[in-house]
C-alpha cells in the first residue's frame, strides 16, 4: 500500500474552517499506528504547468496567486497555490503507482472536485482528479472513469471532463446540497446518481452499486476514485447515515472490479475521518 503525502500541507488554516490541518494529520497519526496494513510513505512529484493547463485556464492558474479569497468558503491563504500545486503532485503520483502495479492513496489537502475550469471553490483551487485523468489520457491511457462518491457533487470534475473524449465521470452524492448542481446526467459522459438527505446507508450504497455498474459497462482501463468521507453518519456538512463499515464495503467493491485505480482525498469532515480512512483503504487491500 502506497500513500503519497506532505506535511506541509497541514501549514495553512483558518479559525472555524472544516477543511483543517486535523484531517490530514489524525489520518496520518492512525495509519502510522495501525497494524493491519503495511503502508510505504511517498511524496507528491513535481507538477508542470502543462498538466494543470490540460483542466485548468490560465487565468485560473494565475488567480491562484493573487491576494482576494475566491469565495467565503475558499481563501486565498498565504501560499495557496504551491500547496494546491503539491495537491495534484500527489495525484500524479498515485497515478504513476498505480500504472505500476500499485495500490495508491493520496492523503493531501487542499481537495480538488469543485475546483472548475476557471474558478476555485469549495475548499478546491486545482482539481486534483481532472489533472491526473488528462495526464493519463495524455500517456497512453484509452479509457478513464472517475468514480466520485464524495457527499457532495463533484461539479468542478464533470465541468473540466464533460464531453472528452475517453474520459467518464460518474458521482454519488447527496441532492440537494453543496453546491446545487448533479440533479441529471449531463452530455454523453457524465452520470449522476443522487441521494436524498437523511436516508439509510443502503440507500447510499444502492447509489454507488448502480453507479459502479455503469461505470463497467464503460470498460475503463483505469479508474480515478474522487474518496470522500462526508456521507458518513457523524458528518455535519451533510445528512447522510453512512456507518465506518460503509467504507470498507466501498474500497471491497473498487477491488473487486479489477481495473488499475488509484484514490484521492476529497472530503471528510468528522473526527471519525481516521477511521473512515482506514476502513476505506483496508477494503482496497482485500481486509
Amino acid at each position: 500500500m502506497k500513500i503519497i503525502t506532505d506535511a506541509r500541507c497541514t501549514e495553512y488554516r483558518k479559525a472555524g474552517h472544516p477543511e483543517r490541518p486535523q484531517r490530514i494529520s489524525g489520518a496520518v497519526t492512525k495509519l502510522k499506528t495501525q497494524t493491519d496494513l503495511k503502508i510505504d510513505w511517498l511524496e507528491p512529484l513535481p507538477v508542470s504547468d502543462e498538466q494543470i493547463l490540460r483542466a485548468h485556464s490560465r487565468a485560473h492558474l494565475v488567480s491562484l496567486s493573487e491576494p482576494h479569497d475566491f469565495d467565503p468558503d475558499t481563501p486565498a491563504h498565504p501560499g495557496i497555490a504551491e500547496h494546491a500545486r503539491r495537491s495534484a503532485g500527489a495525484a500524479l503520483h498515485a497515478l504513476q503507482l498505480c500504472r505500476d502495479g500499485q495500490i495508491t492513496f493520496s492523503l493531501m489537502r487542499p481537495p480538488g472536485h469543485h475546483a472548475t475550469k476557471n474558478h476555485p471553490m469549495g475548499f478546491c483551487y486545482l482539481n486534483n482528479i481532472a489533472i491526473a485523468v488528462l495526464e493519463a489520457r495524455a500517456n497512453g491511457f484509452k479509457r478513464v472513469a472517475v468514480f466520485d462518491f464524495d457527499v457532495h457533487h463533484g461539479n468542478g470534475t464533470e465541468d473540466i471532463l464533460l464531453d472528452r473524449d475517453g474520459c467518464a465521470f460518474f458521482s454519488v452524492h447527496q441532492w440537494p446540497a453543496y453546491p446545487g448542481s448533479g440533479q441529471d446526467h449531463r452530455g454523453q459522459n457524465c452520470f449522476n446518481y443522487p441521494v436524498s438527505p437523511n436516508m439509510p446507508a443502503e440507500a447510499y450504497r444502492a447509489a454507488c452499486s448502480m453507479a459502479l455498474d455503469e461505470l463497467k459497462k464503460f470498460r475503463p482501463d483505469l479508474i480515478a476514485v474522487s474518496a470522500g468521507f462526508d456521507s458518513y453518519k457523524g458528518d455535519f456538512l451533510c445528512q447522510e447515515n453512512m456507518e465506518v463499515e460503509d467504507f470498507n464495503w466501498l474500497g471491497k467493491s473498487i477491488r473487486d472490479l479489477k481495473i488499475p485505480a488509484f484514490s484521492l482525498l476529497e472530503g471528510g469532515y468528522s473526527k471519525a475521518l481516521p477511521e473512515l480512512i482506514l476502513s476505506y483503504l483496508k477494503g482496497l487491500n482485500g481486509l
